[in-house]
């Protein structure tokens, strides 16, 4: 069986380092992205099973990328719709979760993340993104 893919994106290398270390042995492979516009583009070519997004990046040149525009983004595009994304951020939990989950991210965890949760949730997220018939229903 292929080893599924995990797109996460931060701005914070260190933490794309450290969700690696977790993911890798857990048998994922993982690409990273930087910043929203890198995100999509990073979606587009590598076609992950899921994706871990943070949802704050600093602005650039150019249209500003955050976690919402980013899965706004993917819920319009028929190649990526579906796609699970989890929302981790350590931004104001009851500022953004709702809005997290209402824009279309199936959780999201407040940093610094449980391993084992964190963990059951890609399992979870992605077995259920491969049902389509028990997405449409939920």
């Amino acid at each position: 069986m292929n080893r599924q893919k995990i797109l996460i994106v931060d701005d914070d290398p260190v933490i794309v380092k450290a969700m690696s270390l977790k993911l890798v042995p857990a048998g994922y492979d993982v690409v990273s992205a930087g910043e929203g516009s890198e995100a999509i583009s990073t979606a587009r070519k590598e076609k992950p099973d899921l994706i871990l997004l943070d949802l704050n990046f600093p602005a650039d040149v150019g249209l500003h990328w955050d976690g919402f525009k980013v899965i706004a983004w993917l819920q319009r595009v028929d190649e990526s719709k579906g796609l699970p994304v989890i929302v981790i951020s350590g931004g104001d939990a009851a500022k953004f979760k709702a809005r997290a989950i209402q824009a279309g991210a199936v959780a999201y965890l407040q940093k610094p993340v449980n391993n084992d949760e964190l963990l059951a949730l890609i399992k979870q997220s992605i077995a259920t993104a491969a049902r389509p018939e028990t997405a449409q229903r939920a």
